[in-house]
């Protein structure tokens, strides 16, 4: 019973990481605001480093099934 919130867990961070580095890497290349109001590098790279983290804590879910 256990393993079922970490699937859960695991998929919506692997999820949700994917579409926030796919979202990210879109408005970089088409040269749009990742946010309003501050630094394009450091809106990009805060996004990039936020969905790379989401992705880690996916994985870490899914492997301790």
């Amino acid at each position: 019973m256990e393993s079922g919130p970490a699937i859960f867990a695991g998929t919506v961070f692997a999820l949700f990481g994917a579409a926030l580095l796919v979202w990210t890497a879109v408005r970089v290349r088409h040269r749009e605001p990742v946010a309003h109001d501050v630094s394009p590098v450091a809106s990009a790279a805060l996004a990039t480093l936020a969905a790379l983290l989401a992705l880690a804590a996916g994985t870490w879910c899914l492997t301790r099934l």
